[in-house]
């Protein structure tokens, strides 16, 4: 099978595909990997599989359509028995497909796209419409997402699944003993708590909404001061806006931003809440993790947020883009640090029981299996 991505590099909706090539039963299915952009060599080593293949192509901004015939030419050389598209970005290339006759066609939607985060994009909508007719089923990764194809997009219920992204239950696992150091993090200190996020520092992640909270938080209790640190992993455009926000309230000092780190894991461990402050989610991958290491969630209620996180049971759910939500909902975590131990325990055998790469990995082959069938 071929998966079609806009560029394969560091981002939930490219971890889950390389988790589930990983994760997927060798005899099952051959792998290849299409980027109408760039495959990062780095990212792309985290499949363990020798005999994936990768191609990137490229592509400059604006349609694709003078990608068709390469990818006809791939697509009939490699023969494959289905592609799967990923995103509005990628959905183009189920033209090419349709024309070297792969037999099963299949397009997952994994999150907003970035101009059009509530969804009300009729542009967005009429693109995904008029590229409808050549896809043979769709997969949703969240409740919201099915909803949108469904009512908005027009796609029929025979034609539309939801699968939810899994976790590594194994690698993403609570802390033995209590919370454990990060490398290169000030605030290894057992007395504080630390709050955390992690992920691309950019628009539609929302970090500088988190900082202000964090502002907040400490402003409506200074005493504080003395235990409360702020914990942002990631890199993008707005790291340098976030930590100006910290350092001109004069909690710099408080908080560490390292940049991007390849140790999630171990930061997940370090961590005693994580925070979520979106605009807009698929399903969120850093929410699986923070759940699978024993971690209360403090998210916004945008995309599949709610689907993950139990309000009350395993962590809190507050409206996107307002502060003073965020701010209250670290006060309320912070503040009570049994019922928050307790968030996170609950939070981890749900992650167990609903969201293992198991669960995701059966429920991916099993739709393989029977468009293939259907097909024949």
């Amino acid at each position: 099978m071929v998966h079609v991505v806009y560029r394969f590099d560091t981002g939930g909706l490219e971890n889950g595909v390389v988790n589930l090539i990983n994760q997927m039963d060798e005899g099952a299915y051959r792998h290849a990997v299409v980027a109408l952009t760039e495959v990062a060599p780095g990212f792309s080593q985290r499949i363990c599989r020798r005999d994936v293949q990768f191609v990137a192509l490229h592509k400059p901004s604006g349609h694709g359509l003078r990608l068709y015939p390469r990818l006809f030419r791939l697509f009939r050389e490699w023969r494959p028995a289905i592609v799967h598209t990923r995103n509005l970005a990628a959905l183009e290339c189920q033209v090419p497909a349709m024309l070297a006759g792969v037999p099963v066609r299949i397009h997952g939607e994994h999150g907003r796209d970035v101009d059009d985060l509530d969804g009300n994009s009729v542009r967005h909508q009429w693109m995904r419409r008029a590229y409808r007719p050549f896809v043979h089923h769709y997969v949703a990764l969240s409740r919201d997402l099915r909803d949108y194809l469904a009512h908005k997009v027009g796609v029929s219920a025979d034609r539309l699944t939801e699968i939810c992204n899994g976790v590594d239950t194994d690698r993403f696992r609570p802390a033995s003993g209590g919370r454990s150091g990060i490398a290169g993090c000030p605030f290894n200190d057992p007395a504080l708590w630390l709050a955390g996020t992690v992920g691309r520092m950019q628009a539609v992640k929302a970090q500088t909404m988190l900082a202000r909270a964090f502002v907040r938080a400490l402003e409506l209790q200074p005493a504080l001061r003395e235990r409360l640190r702020l914990v942002m992993v990631g890199e993008g455009p707005l790291r340098t806006e976030a930590q100006a926000i910290l350092d001109a309230a004069g909690v710099g000092h408080l908080a560490w931003l390292p940049g991007e780190r390849t140790n999630v894991p171990e930061v997940m461990r370090g961590l005693d809440g994580f925070v979520l402050p979106s605009l807009a989610e698929g399903i969120s991958n850093t929410i699986l993790e923070a759940m699978a290491s024993g971690l209360p969630v403090l998210a916004t209620n945008v995309g599949g947020n709610a689907d993950l996180i139990v309000a009350g049971e395993t962590g809190a759910i507050v409206p996107s883009a307002d502060v003073e939500a965020l701010a209250a909902g670290l006060l309320q975590m912070a503040g009570d640090l049994g019922h928050s131990a307790a968030l996170g325990r609950r939070g981890r055998a749900v992650a167990e029981r609903r969201f293992s790469l198991p669960v995701m990995v059966a429920a991916y082959q099993g739709l393989y299996d029977q468009l293939i069938a259907r097909q024949h």
